[in-house]
């Protein structure tokens, strides 16, 4: 019996991902306007304003912002899955340069004319792409028709305001979206109209596994060292930063030049707290605020980088951790952490745990992945678990929508269903909300929650969402369906079922954790994803996660050293 929302609720959704995946078939280019009135029968949640004539420039920024900013010159994007690909569809993208987005991690390439090449590692790829593409021209257009009826070709923010009738924060919002080069930009949308046509080249399952392998093989020899011998692995899925940063001690060891930049620069306003935790022997919150403040630290010294990634890394390798960004040309980035080289003196002292000398007796690695989007978490995690040895625990930390709490808060699913599979998960999670609250001051943290796996962002609508709500379901996500697909795999016969209650609780015999921190509250306008960053605001839950996972992680290994009985 399917226990998934009537199929008459989700109608406009599948006609949507029916309508693009039919005309992605075509071996020539589509035109997104092809795409739109599904987009706009969809009544997406993230794009609410679709069908009204005046602007939606919520949904505008939140889909430049996962968009390159040369998008304004941009006619036409071809995607594809290796530059093989491309460069078979006669596209020579090796020479083209790279762009990247403000709020989406994917490979990208541009011609500097009217071609942008997209990477892409899963199917999700082109659910999450399509839409944003979509709303993109379709807002786009409807300001290019107010400023046209308007007379308005070189106009002053004034009189482009009043044309599209936008307040000044939307106007802000807009002159943001548009990127650094604004006021060049924001001319063009008077000029011409947008017209994206879009190419899938190939796009088969094979190919992402192909792809998935040529990840793994640029990360294989960090983990095998010099010999041959496959250790054990506690693998996890977040950022690479929050460890690091816990781990390394870098920002630490520079807390008084990291001060020191921030009183000259007092970026979001942090100077003042930071001094005040200090001088208070406010440890965690002092941390928290040097981890923030790092990235601008070195990217921000006079146009020039303060210090060098090569002297961080060095530092850092001092305790063992490797980073390879970009592997195989895939934005996935990974870290991985040597426990045997971790130095005790430069842990954060939240998770330096009792015993850690111990540690230098380990075998164990820690694999950590820059959280990747949607399917490619399948992809990735089944080719991992082929080409490590034990695995011993595997812990996803990652962001998602919330219909029951609020933006910062932290939420430990017990359950999930999967929109890909239709598969509902159960199992055991290994953390619970007294993990994670010791280390949260202002937000709260929620478990036994039910999670959802969606296909993308804009792939919902509030009907939708609402019939999750009333059967219990209060996280919105993107990856812990294809994680737990992968797991199932890797400790069963058979590949993964479809449309079953997937009873996981007693089968797996390694950890298993997922904890998100809530970015998006759909239902509510006030705290929305389209119009508010999580900047500093996140540091607390992305942090408070990190740490209980990293504890769950180096207890478990000091654990199993001081057991004689358990092999290490």
């Amino acid at each position: 019996m399917r226990r998934q929302p009537p199929r008459t609720e989700r109608d406009e959704i599948d006609l949507y991902i029916r309508t693009y995946y039919s005309l992605l078939r075509s071996t020539g280019d589509v035109r997104v306007r092809a795409f739109e009135e599904a987009h706009i029968g969809s009544e997406s949640s993230l794009h609410a304003g679709a069908g009204d004539p005046r602007p939606d420039v919520a949904a505008f920024a939140y889909s430049a912002a996962r968009l390159p900013e040369c998008m304004h010159a941009v006619t036409r994007l071809v995607l594809g899955q290796s530059v093989e690909h491309f460069e078979m569809a006669r596209l020579s993208v090796r020479g083209w340069k790279r762009v990247d987005t403000r709020g989406r991690r994917r490979a990208l390439r541009w011609d500097e004319r009217e071609t942008l090449a997209v990477f892409i590692t899963s199917a999700s790829d082109v659910d999450d792409l399509i839409p944003i593409v979509t709303c993109y021209q379709l807002e786009w257009n409807k300001m290019h028709e107010l400023l046209v009826d308007a007379g308005i070709r070189d106009g002053s923010l004034a009189e482009v305001a009043e044309a599209l009738g936008l307040e000044d924060e939307d106007l802000d919002r807009l002159c943001a979206a548009l990127g650094s080069d604004w006021a060049a930009v924001l001319p063009q949308i008077a000029l011409r109209r947008c017209d994206f046509r879009v190419r899938l080249l190939y796009g088969s399952f094979a190919q992402y596994q192909r792809s998935a392998h040529r990840w793994w093989s640029e990360i294989e020899p960090f983990y095998l060292r010099s010999d041959t011998a496959r250790r054990p692995v506690y693998f996890v899925s977040s950022n690479t930063h929050s460890f690091t940063n816990l781990l390394g001690g870098y920002a630490r060891e520079h807390r008084d030049a990291i001060l020191s930049f921030a009183r000259q620069r007092d970026p979001e306003a942090l100077a003042r707290p930071l001094e005040e935790a200090l001088e208070a022997g406010d440890e965690a919150g002092a941390s928290n605020i040097l981890y923030y403040l790092l990235r601008g630290f070195l990217h921000e010294g006079d146009g020039a980088p303060r210090v060098g990634l090569e002297e961080v890394q060095d530092f850092d390798r001092e305790s063992g951790i490797r980073s390879i960004a970009s592997p195989g040309r895939i934005d996935v980035g990974a870290q991985l952490f040597e426990l045997s080289q971790l130095k005790p003196e430069r842990l954060d002292p939240r998770v330096r745990v009792a015993g850690a000398d111990l540690l230098s007796q380990s075998e164990a690695v820690i694999v950590n992945i820059d959280y990747p989007l949607g399917l490619a978490a399948y992809h990735h995690f089944s080719r991992i678990a082929q080409g490590i040895g034990e695995l011993r625990g595997m812990y996803v930390m990652g962001k998602a929508a919330t219909l029951n709490a609020r933006v910062g808060d932290v939420l430990i699913p017990k359950s999930v269903y999967d929109e890909h599979s239709e598969n509902s998960y159960l199992f055991r999670n290994c953390f619970s909300a007294e993990d994670v609250q010791p280390y949260m001051r202002e937000g709260t943290v929620l478990d036994n929650q039910k999670a959802v796996t969606v296909r993308s962002a804009f792939l919902q609508n509030r009907d939708y969402m609402s019939i999750y709500y009333n059967r219990g379901y209060t996280i919105l996500e993107m990856e812990a369906g294809p994680y737990l697909s992968a797991v199932y795999e890797v400790v069963s016969p058979k590949r993964h079922p479809e449309d079953e209650i997937v009873h996981m609780s007693t089968m797996i015999p390694f950890d298993v954790g997922f904890i998100h921190y809530a970015s998006d509250t759909p239902y509510s306008r006030r705290q929305h994803l389209l119009s508010k960053s999580l900047s500093y605001f996140g540091v607390e839950s992305t942090y408070g996660a990190s740490i209980a996972i990293l504890r769950r992680i180096l207890e478990s290994e000091v654990a199993r050293l001081a057991s004689p009985r358990q092999p290490v």
